[in-house]
């Protein structure tokens, strides 16, 4: 079932697991992909990208990113922002002139956390 399946550097023959199980996995592996492809297409039509990533400069004739990629570093911005958060607070507190750019950040936290 799976002899063309060679490409990309995967051998799947070798593997030694069962083909039910094979199957699982690239079912998983498709849906996984498929939900952050999903997500980053919310993000980029709702315009939080920006918050995210750099977007594409005008020398580029392509955007700079994909919606698969907006989807899954969405998820680590915003563990990573959580991780800081203390730390951003105390900034904030520090310089007040930046808590409208702030509540924005917060605002697009929440937009990009919401389910589908």
């Amino acid at each position: 079932m799976f002899k063309d399946s060679k490409t990309g550097g995967y051998n799947l023959e070798d593997s030694k697991a069962s083909p039910d199980r094979l199957v699982r996995l690239i079912l998983l592996i498709a849906l996984a992909m498929t939900a952050a492809w999903l997500h980053g297409k919310r993000t980029v039509q709702g315009g939080q990208q920006a918050y995210i990533c750099r977007l594409s400069e005008s020398q580029r004739n392509r955007k700079r990113h994909s919606n698969f990629w907006v989807g899954l570093y969405g998820h680590n911005w915003i563990v990573a922002f959580q991780e800081c958060l203390e730390w951003v607070e105390q900034l904030i507190g520090c310089i007040p002139h930046k808590r409208k750019f702030y509540r924005q950040g917060l605002r697009a936290i929440k937009l990009i956390q919401q389910p589908f």
